[in-house]
């Protein structure tokens, strides 16, 4: 969640560092920090609560010369946003310095240990703990950095992404992870370091993503080095990342979110292709055709999943158990991992997330693992955690999502699930050939319809004006639609902070319909399709309690445009495919009902576009 940066080379670090915290800005975060190594070997924090700017406005006037640095921007976890708490903490004698990524989960009871060894805290953060420990072991033992690293993770339990400086010694950085990404640039004569590709793109494409219980020893001198907590040497596997930068700009659009959800046509033409041919005839996934043996045999599919990816898993769900026949269950990761869950060795465990770093998702992984699942993956960020960490799986390809909210990546992901259980259930003979070429057919216009709805963008943003004042809204849908209306309220909840909740259409009036009267928006997804009928009676029963109904309905629907008091008119898909189509006007709207709020839509507050803490 938080983000990590750090150079060492021949160029001044700090305008390297400040843009690479602004590249990691997505992630989410409330404050912001840097250490630098200056050419008199003097170790200089400055830091500052809120945005990167603070943050530079704070250290103007201040040196920031060196070759040599490390910044943060830091997810408040223990403790509140202040000056105080963030990143980077100098240990007690200020002669290293730290920042952190993850939990420490021991930490209180290491600090008692410390305190009892006259060692005094400035902050409330685990973090601070975690550098005083280093240096008390480091001094204690009269140790160098490395080994005083090793020690101290040693007795640390948690998740960690660390980077650490030393006073007087201007050549190196030790950096190390534990179940939070962390990655090196090799460049020429020069090293980065980062949470994720995106602030190193700019720079080198080779890239060695660290592995748990890895320490990367970074020496300006020397070639990566990197050894485990024991200091058995591991040889680093050196990638390359072919992220464009262009991708991380804006491109024109106000906000990194807008620009995502018209991207999203051509992302799913790249989710596509190679996959689905353009006959519109066969749908091949090398990851089912690899392990087509193990996947048939499946007794059970499990979905792992969190947020918006614990959405796409309900539709996932339905998809599956339609074209293929086999049961289906979708946990959320957080709870998954923790209630001691019956898994057998003939089930299949999917775990999707768009980071591939989340953290609950990543311990649900290890714990099917465990009890001998077989564990497909479904993300988005390539050579991430959990994709390292399953047997097989599919990328989404949509491309680095910069914007909190999550929308390219929803339907990526959906694509994807479309794919899969398609794939599988040729290969089972449970769908008939002329179903199956109506689906893979359709898959190939839903582009060209996601364009036609996107030109919709200018209406919704007036109507969205309409709404801007509401405290609550009510997003109700039927089959393929409910996993659907549930992603429209919490798009609209995470950038508009309006309280929205979503509901299948019939569960209204067990309980919610006694929220309805005239100061009630409700957003109902009432497409053509088996159960139209039954939306058409739920609206009735809103309007006749004076409900607001703003309707989700097919080009043409002459039925429901007269009684709803809006009308957002799609293109008309099949039923299966419907959530591709439907999820984009419900992006838009939140988007503007945002946008007229004068929020940060890019950046919601409390939010962090990777979760990688529980």
């Amino acid at each position: 969640m938080c983000g990590i940066v750090g150079y060492i080379g021949k160029k001044d670090a700090y305008p390297i560092l400040i843009k690479g915290l602004k590249r990691l800005e997505y992630r989410g975060y409330d404050s912001a920090g840097v250490a630098l190594i200056n050419t008199d070997n003097q170790l200089n924090v400055y830091k500052a609560k809120g945005k990167v700017s603070e943050l530079e406005g704070f250290a103007e006037q201040k040196d920031t010369t060196g070759t040599i640095g490390i910044a943060h921007t830091r997810w408040a976890t223990h403790g509140e946003p202040c000056s105080a708490n963030a990143h980077p903490h100098y240990s007690s004698t200020e002669t290293l310095a730290l920042i952190h990524n993850g939990i420490i989960e021991n930490y209180a009871t290491l600090k008692e240990k410390l305190q009892a060894k006259g060692y005094e805290f400035k902050s409330s953060t685990d973090t601070e703990v975690l550098v005083q420990l280093i240096e008390y072991i480091k001094v204690t033992n009269n140790l160098d950095l490395l080994s005083a690293v090793q020690l101290a993770l040693r007795e640390v339990i948690g998740a960690y992404a660390i980077a650490v400086l030393e006073k007087g010694h201007p050549d190196q950085i030790i950096a190390a992870r534990k179940s939070s990404p962390l990655v090196v640039g090799i460049g020429e004569d020069e090293f980065f370091l980062a949470s994720d590709a995106t602030p190193i793109v700019e720079y080198t494409d080779k890239v060695v993503y660290l592995k748990d219980e890895e320490i990367a020893v970074i020496d300006r001198n020397q070639d990566l080095k990197v050894v485990n907590l024991h200091n058995i040497e591991v040889t680093p596997e050196v990638k390359t990342v072919t992220l464009n930068l262009g991708q991380l700009e804006k491109g024109g659009y106000p906000h990194f979110m807008l620009k995502e959800i018209f991207e999203q046509p051509d992302c799913i033409n790249d989710c596509m292709r190679g996959r689905v041919n353009v006959e519109g005839t066969n749908v091949v996934l090398s990851a089912v055709i690899d392990h087509k043996e193990r996947l048939l045999k499946a007794k059970r599919f499990i979905f792992v999943a969190c947020g918006t990816s614990w959405h796409a898993a309900l539709i996932g769900k339905q998809l599956i158990e339609s074209f293929c026949r086999i049961p289906v269950e979708v946990e959320y990761a957080s709870e998954f991992r923790y209630r001691d869950p019956v898994i057998n060795e003939d089930d299949v465990v999917i775990a999707i997330s768009q980071s591939g770093e989340t953290a609950d998702t990543l311990a649900a992984v290890e714990l099917a693992r465990s009890r001998g699942a077989f564990i497909y993956g479904i993300c988005n960020a390539i050579g991430s955690s959990i994709p390292r960490a399953t047997d097989t799986g599919s990328y989404i390809h949509v491309g680095p999502e910069i914007g909190v909210a999550s929308t390219k990546a929803f339907t990526g992901q959906v694509t994807v699930l479309t794919m899969l259980a398609l794939t599988l259930a040729k290969e089972k003979s449970s769908i008939t050939e002329e179903h199956y070429l109506e689906i893979v057919q359709e898959m190939n216009r839903i582009p060209e319809k996601m364009k036609k709805v996107l030109k919709l963008n200018d209406k919704i943003a007036e109507l969205s004006k309409i709404f801007t004042y509401a405290h609550n809204f009510i997003y109700l849908g039927r089959g393929y639609s409910y996993p659907v209306a549930l992603e429209g309220a919490l798009k609209l909840k995470e950038i508009s902070y309006i309280h929205a909740e979503g509901y299948p259409a019939a569960e209204m009036k067990h309980g919610p319909i006694a929220l309805i009267d005239s100061e009630m928006p409700v957003v109902v997804i009432a497409t053509h399709n088996a159960l139209y009928e039954k939306v058409l009676s739920n609206i009735q029963e809103i309007k006749a309690r004076k409900g607001r109904v703003i309707a989700v309905v097919n080009e043409g629907d002459t039925v429901i445009s007269k009684i709803a008091d809006y009308c957002i008119e799609l293109p008309e898909t099949l039923e299966c495919l419907d959530p591709l189509i439907t999820t984009v006007p419900l992006q838009i709207l939140a988007y503007h009902v945002a946008v007229c709020k004068g929020l940060d839509v890019d950046q919601p507050r409390n939010l962090a576009k990777s979760v990688t803490v529980e």
